[in-house]
C-alpha cells in the first residue's frame, strides 16, 4: 500500500518487461514513480467523472486494457493495494483475456486491509473478523456478529445507488448509524483508518463515538472498524460433543 516498499519484486518485474502500463492508483505522486519504471504508463484516472457512473468508467478501463493485448502488446495493469480487492476491472479483464485464449493473472499485492491489521494491532483470528462494502450492508439483509470486528469499507459513499457520487453526506451515514445501532450502543467505540500511501505519511487513526459517525470527515479512501462489543459466548452443546469424542479417542 505504501510507495515503494511495498511492491513486491515479480510484480516490479511483470512492470519492467510490459509493452504498455495502465495505471490506477491512489494519486499523482505515485503515478510518476511508477513513470520512472516504465516509459509508457497510462493513467485510468481521467475516465472518473462527477455525474458519470463508476461502472462505465470500470468497463472502459477493461477495454482500453484489451485493446492493446489484442494488438499482441504484454500489457499491465498496476493498481493501488491488492489488485483484486474492491476492483472490478482487474478481475474482468482478466476474465475477458483468458475467455478469448489470452494469458492473464493477477499477482497479489499488500492492502489497505493488510496495514489496518498492523497499524491498529488487530489479530482477525482472535475474535473473527466481518468485512463488509458499507452500502451493501444498507442494501441486503446481513447478519452482524458484535461479538468480533466489524470492518466497513467505501463508508465514505455509503448508500450511494447511482455510482456516480464520488461522496454521500451525513444523511446517508445516519442511515448506517440507525443500522448498526441495532447491534451496537450508540457510544460505542468506533475507529477511523487510513492507511499511508507515501513513505512520508502515518496512517490516520481516528476514535469517535457510534453516534459522531454521520458528522465525521470521510473519504473513499477511509476505512471504519468497529471492535467487538461483546464477549464470545460459549456453546456448551458443542463443547460436550467435542469431549465426548476426546474420552471416545482415549478409550479406543
Amino acid at each position: 500500500m505504501t510507495l515503494g516498499s511495498h511492491l513486491t519484486p515479480l510484480a516490479r518485474s511483470h512492470i519492467e518487461q510490459a509493452d504498455v502500463v495502465f495505471a490506477g492508483l491512489s494519486d499523482g505522486a505515485v503515478e510518476m514513480w511508477l513513470q520512472r519504471m516504465h516509459p509508457d504508463v497510462r493513467s485510468l484516472q481521467p475516465y472518473y467523472a462527477e455525474g458519470k457512473s463508476r461502472m462505465q468508467t470500470y468497463r472502459q478501463w477493461v477495454e482500453l486494457m484489451m485493446t492493446e493485448v489484442r494488438a499482441g502488446k504484454r500489457v499491465c495493469g498496476v493498481f493501488y493495494g491488492h489488485p483484486g480487492i474492491f476492483a472490478w476491472s482487474p478481475h474482468k479483464a482478466i476474465e475477458v483475456a483468458r475467455a478469448e485464449g489470452f494469458d492473464a493473472h493477477m499477482e497479489p499485492g499488500i492492502s489497505a486491509e493488510d496495514c489496518l491489521y498492523a497499524d491498529l494491532g488487530i489479530d482477525p483470528g482472535r475474535f473473527g473478523c466481518q468485512h463488509f462494502e458499507a452500502s451493501q450492508l444498507l442494501f441486503y439483509e446481513r447478519k452482524i456478529d458484535p461479538t468480533g470486528y466489524l470492518v466497513l469499507w467505501q463508508v465514505g459513499l455509503v448508500g450511494d445507488l447511482s455510482l456516480k457520487r464520488f461522496s454521500t453526506g451525513a444523511a446517508y451515514r445516519q442511515v448506517l448509524v440507525d443500522l448498526l445501532s441495532q447491534d451496537y450502543p450508540l457510544d460505542h467505540e468506533v475507529i477511523i483508518y487510513r492507511a499511508a500511501t507515501l513513505p512520508i505519511q502515518r496512517p490516520e487513526i481516528r476514535r469517535i463515538a457510534l453516534r459522531e459517525l454521520p458528522a465525521a470527515e470521510l473519504t473513499t479512501e477511509h476505512t471504519v472498524v468497529l471492535p467487538p462489543a461483546a464477549p464470545l459466548k460459549l456453546n456448551l452443546a458443542m463443547r460436550e460433543r467435542l469431549a465426548a469424542l476426546d474420552r471416545e479417542t482415549t478409550m479406543a
